[in-house]
């Protein structure tokens, strides 16, 4: 097997307007991009790390020049489990990784993966914590969304009343909500009626992660989401009993090889599978496409928040989204589509 180069850089890609979750405002959106070489084929993979682990493109590089010489030797998926923690690095190489393989075993990476063939899929659309007018503005913006996601702060009166004006505005939608570790059990309590009479479906990552415990023996009426409490595989383990679902994305869990192995042992375990992102260009939507064919959940609308993307695109349409095989992770030159 002919030896591997390596190339990696980063982009800074801009958002259409800051986006906001509990802790945190986002201007830009800065993510790695991997590209492997044999002889004559390529594989690319993008990541955006995990930005509450501390874990960044600008560090990324400097991670994959200390395995410089494994890679070289085109290392298998599983081996860069063991080379590599889970987290940015690793996920950018893993799907590079994939896609290289796909093109020299002359297939697409879905049928490498042994998924079914790619059908589009109901995507949530994100609405990032705002007054509830401008939220409930953006509801109506997404009228071809069939399913929406709303960020919360941790607020509870301002969070009730985001809620109340999603609703109101669309009361056609599948709706979830995500905390992103804003709450406490006694602020949340407050906030559990309000899910209940506006027909929430899911109440993603309520509490900080490492207090996973504050869900032991808590009955909620709705369907609760593991995001920042689950990494990886073995993380996984940690959530039957207290969640309903996990929340898989490439960019905690290290990549598509890791993230496919998540997602069939939490079937195992009695888990509903989502896979989310941590936004991204097309590029990083395409291996969670694929991973997304296993899943109850899909939120993958990345791409939606920024000024531009890449030449190849997902397409969102009618609230789902489709990934032709051309965008990534097919035979080079042709289409794949299914």
């Amino acid at each position: 097997m002919p030896r591997l180069s390596i190339h990696s850089h980063i982009e800074t890609w801009q958002y259409r307007t800051p986006f906001r979750i509990a802790g945190h405002v986002f201007d830009t959106c800065p993510v790695l991009v991997v590209t492997l070489r044999d002889t004559t084929l390529t594989g690319r993979g993008e990541a955006s790390g995990v930005y509450y682990l501390n874990d960044d493109p600008d560090h990324m590089p400097g991670v994959l020049h200390n395995i410089e010489a494994e890679i070289a030797a085109q290392p298998s998926r599983d081996d860069l489990r063991s080379l590599l923690p889970p987290g940015g690095a690793r996920n950018a190489l893993d799907c590079a990784l994939w896609e290289l393989e796909a093109h020299q075993a002359g297939c697409a990476v879905w049928q490498l993966a042994a998924v079914p063939r790619p059908i589009a899929l109901r995507t949530t659309m994100t609405l990032g914590a705002d007054s509830p007018a401008a939220m409930a503005a953006g509801a109506i913006a997404l009228a071809d969304a069939r399913a929406l996601k709303l960020k919360l702060t941790g607020e509870t009166v301002a969070d009730m009343e985001r809620v109340r004006a999603v609703r109101a505005a669309r009361p056609d939608a599948w709706i979830g909500v995500d905390a992103n570790q804003g709450y406490e059990p006694d602020t949340l309590e407050g906030l559990i009626g309000t899910l209940v009479d506006c027909r929430i479906c899911l109440l993603e990552q309520p509490f900080p992660r490492g207090r996973e415990d504050w869900m032991d023996g808590l009955k909620l009426p709705i369907q609760t989401a593991a995001d920042e409490s689950c990494q990886d595989l073995e993380e996984l383990e940690t959530l039957p009993g207290r969640f309903d679902v996990v929340n898989i994305k490439l960019d905690k869990c290290g990549g598509l090889t890791e993230g496919l192995l998540m997602a069939r042992r939490a079937r195992a375990l009695g888990l509903d599978i989502m896979v989310g992102n941590m936004v991204g260009t097309s590029l990083a939507m395409a291996p969670a496409f694929v991973l997304g064919q296993l899943c109850q959940i899909v939120d993958l609308d990345g791409p939606i928040f920024l000024t531009a993307d890449r030449a190849e695109t997902v397409s969102y349409r009618n609230g789902d989204i489709f990934c032709s095989a051309t965008v990534w992770g097919g035979q080079p030159g042709t289409d794949n589509a299914p």
